[in-house]
This record gives C-alpha cells, structure tokens and sequence, in this order.
C-alpha cells in the first residue's frame, strides 16, 4: 500500500490475532465458569453407615422426614425434640455461595445444615438448615437430599420461617394475630394441615417451595407449615407456633411439652442491636 508521500508499507489482517485473542478469552472464561460451578456445588457428607449403605445402592428407608428452614424452625426442633438422648447426627451439607462459605473438613457441628436420625426407629429423618442456599442450588440441594431417600411411603413435613412483613392480606393484621402458621401441601397429603392454607398472591420461596415443587412431581406427600413472625432473631412464643404441626406426626416424633428454662435459654438469645439512631 503507498502513501500520499510514496512510501510502500507492508499491509496485514489483524482478523486472525484477533480471533486467536477471543479465542483465549472465551477458554478463560469457560474456565472460570467451571471453576465457580464446582465451587458452588452442594457437597453431602453422611456418617460412614449411611455413606457405605448408599454406595452398596441403598437409600436410607425413610418414612418421615421433618425440614426445617430457618432459626427459629430449626431452634423449636432443637428445644423440643431433639434435645433428648435419641437421635443421633447423621450427616451435613456444605455449601458455598455469597451469603454461606462451606469449609474443607467442616463438622456437623459447625455447619448449617445437619441431619439427624431416630435411634429407636431410623425411618424418622430431621434436618435443620439455617444456611442460605441460593437460587442456583436450590434444585441441586433438593435433588441430591431425596435421591438419598426412599419414596415410597414417604411424608415430608417442612417447618420455614418468614417475615410478616412479606405477607399478603386484604386486612389489617393485628398483633394479637402475630405469629401465625399458613400452609401448602402436594396433591397427594392426606393428611389435614392444622391450619389454613396459604391465601394467594403469597407464595413460597427458597427451599420450601423447592422441595414442594419436586415432591409434586414425584408424587410424595408433603406438607409445609409457614410461620410469619414479627421478630426477627430466635423467639420462644415464635418456637411455639410450630407444636401443632408436629404434634400431627403422632408417634414418630415425641415433643417436650414443656422443655426446662436452662434449654430455652440455651437456644433463644436475644438480639443484640447492631445499629441505633439514637446511640
């Protein structure tokens, strides 16, 4: 190519480098896509009974299994079942994700998501979670926890705690009303919910509504109790609007009607003010 001056240059394409550059960008980031999947995968660790019986092709024979979801459902199971002598820890969940980070070698103990089992009849499962899962793994968590049960026969009962802020009525609530239990249940419960069902346009979200979702499509009959409080951190009256729906479980599982003052005060502490206008 000559210039106005007369000068001859070489000419060349930059297509190919250019091509060769968004090649090596899309490689990075497919890496980097990989590498955040396999850190934000959903990792179950069970004792070393239930991992060798599910590596034989077992999967654990379940005929309750009670989630659940947040503080103060996790705290009512804590106060009020098991804090007997008759259940043993089974197993953990680690996640990772912006709220929950998972630790290499973490114990059940310190993760947010435990499993427990009767030891007079281990068809009775309990897990309590009161890690964030994110929406991303939401199915993953669900599907990996009930492809480690037996369907048949199953009941799911699922405890979650939401904020009366996020409830839905054409009427003023009052707070002699506050807390209350709603409910959702998958086509085939038979049972009778001890309270309500949930008025639309309220909704479930989170794991609740994952795990009701996959329990409709495999047909397992599964009940979620919501509870809407006006507290925000761990509450006794709170804990106690559960009792009724487990009470409904019979046999299975046996509640401590009235647990001591020492283990209420073990699990609800009171919440410490972080910020305050007036401080």
């Amino acid at each position: 190519m000559a210039t106005f001056f007369g000068e001859v240059l070489s000419v060349y394409s930059r297509a190919v480098e250019e091509d060769e550059e968004e090649l090596e960008e899309n490689e990075e980031d497919e890496q980097i896509r990989r590498e955040l999947e396999e850190k934000r995968e959903v990792h179950l660790q069970w004792s070393p009974d239930v991992s060798e019986s599910l590596r034989s092709g077992n999967k654990l024979q379940c005929s309750d299994f009670v989630l659940a979801v947040g503080h103060n459902a996790a705290r009512f199971l804590s106060v009020c079942v098991l804090n007997s002598a008759n259940w043993d820890a089974v197993g953990h969940a680690s996640v990772w994700n912006e709220r929950s980070r998972a630790v290499t070698g973490q114990t059940s103990d310190e993760s947010g998501c435990v499993f427990y089992r009767q030891k007079a009849n281990p068809s009775v499962l309990i897990c309590q979670l009161t890690c964030y899962i994110a929406e991303d793994q939401l199915f993953q968590w669900t599907e990996k926890v009930f492809d480690c049960l037996q369907h048949r026969e199953l009941n799911v009962t699922v405890l979650s705690d939401s904020s009366v802020a996020d409830y839905k009525a054409a009427d003023y609530l009052s707070s002699n009303s506050i807390p209350f239990l709603r409910s959702l249940n998958t086509s085939v419960f038979r049972g009778q919910p001890v309270c309500q069902s949930l008025e639309q346009p309220n909704i479930l979200t989170g794991i609740p509504a994952a795990v009701l979702n996959h329990c409709q499509v495999h047909r397992i009959a599964t009940v979620v109790y919501q509870c809407y409080s006006d507290v925000i951190g761990p509450d006794s009256v709170t804990m106690e609007t559960y009792k009724p729906a487990l009470t409904k479980l019979g046999k299975s599982i046996q509640l401590d009607p009235s647990p001591s003052t020492d283990v209420l005060r073990k699990f609800v502490r009171s919440t410490d003010i972080q910020s305050n206008l007036y401080i």
